[in-house]
């Protein structure tokens, strides 16, 4: 079941992310799937709709978005993901406007999968560090503590 759920979580990060293939949202979701992401406001989203309008959200701020899985890892009906996200920053984004700024991301997507679709996902990316890259939030000078 560990290979599968992998492939699951593969699939739907080429298709919807990298082809945005919307439909696929609704083959590997389930109806009341939550999605938990501190990036968001609330913390979560929930349902193939609520995934949509995040991946809509996202695309349309980086057309270009490309993922890249740079690791996988499952153990019963979880999928870990370590992956790199790049793309140039086209539309707007929370508000802020185009700054045709490439960046990249990284971060980590833990699915759970049952019957062969996400009921639950965590997810965790460097924000931070992505608005930094638009120039949207000054970066700390050279020598600088946190």
């Amino acid at each position: 079941m560990s290979e599968q759920n992998k492939a699951l979580a593969r699939r739907g990060l080429e298709e919807v992310w990298n082809q945005g293939k919307l439909t696929t949202i609704d083959e590997l979701t389930a109806s009341n799937a939550t999605f938990y992401d501190s990036n968001v406001p609330g913390g979560k989203f929930t349902g193939p709709d609520g995934l949509k309008q995040f991946v809509q959200i996202y695309r349309g701020a980086f057309p270009d978005v490309r993922i890249t899985i740079n690791d996988q890892i499952a153990e019963g009906d979880k999928v870990v993901t370590r992956w790199t996200a790049t793309g140039t920053h086209k539309g707007q984004l929370m508000g802020i406007a185009a700054t045709n700024k490439h960046a990249t991301v990284t971060g980590v997507d833990i699915d759970r999968y049952q019957d062969g679709k996400v009921v639950e996902a965590w997810a965790s990316y460097d924000m931070f560090g992505m608005l930094q890259q638009l120039g949207v939030v000054p970066a700390l000078a050279a020598g600088t503590k946190a």
